[in-house]
C-alpha cells in the first residue's frame, strides 16, 4: 500500500480513466466511457494545477455528472436510427411468412414450424400440417391466420 501513496495523484486518475475506458470495451452499455473521460480530465487538471486529493475528488464528481449529462443530451438529440427497425425483434421480422402448423391450433393456440425452430402460435383453429401466415407477434408467440 506504500507504493500507492507514493504515486502522484494525477497518475492514479489517468490510470483509472484508462481502466474505465478498457472496461467500457468489455462490458455492455455505454456509461463507463463518461466516467473514464471524467477521470482523465481530473488527472490532467491535477497534473497542471497541482490541486489536493479532496479537491480532486470533488472535481471528479462534478466532471462525472457533467459528462454523463452531456452524453445523455447528445444522444437524445442524435438518436441512432437503424435501416431495419425490427432488427432485434425476430417475431416482427417473420410477419408475412407462411409457416407450417406442427401442433394443431385448437382453442386459439398451437405450435408452428419456422425454419428449423418451433414457435408458439395463436390464431384461428388449424390442423397439423396446415399452412398459415404470420400476421404479428406477441412476445414469443406468433399471431397467425389461415393462408
Amino acid at each position: 500500500m506504500d507504493w500507492l501513496t507514493s504515486l502522484a495523484p494525477h497518475w492514479v486518475w489517468l490510470t483509472l480513466g484508462a481502466a474505465l475506458a478498457a472496461a467500457e470495451v468489455v462490458l455492455p452499455g455505454f456509461f463507463l466511457i463518461w466516467m473514464a473521460a471524467a477521470a482523465i480530465a481530473t488527472g490532467v487538471l491535477a497534473a497542471t494545477l497541482g490541486i489536493g486529493v479532496p479537491a480532486q475528488i470533488v472535481v471528479f464528481a462534478i466532471f462525472s455528472v457533467a459528462s454523463v449529462y452531456a452524453g445523455r443530451r447528445w444522444f437524445a438529440s442524435n438518436p441512432i436510427i437503424s435501416d431495419d427497425p425490427n432488427l432485434n425483434n425476430r417475431g416482427a421480422r417473420m410477419v408475412g411468412e407462411v409457416v407450417t402448423v406442427v401442433e394443431a391450433i385448437a382453442d386459439g393456440s398451437g405450435r408452428v414450424k419456422v425454419g428449423d425452430s418451433v414457435w408458439n402460435a395463436r390464431g384461428n383453429d388449424a390442423a397439423k400440417g396446415a399452412r398459415v401466415r404470420v400476421t404479428g407477434a406477441d412476445g414469443s408467440t406468433l399471431l397467425v391466420e389461415p393462408v
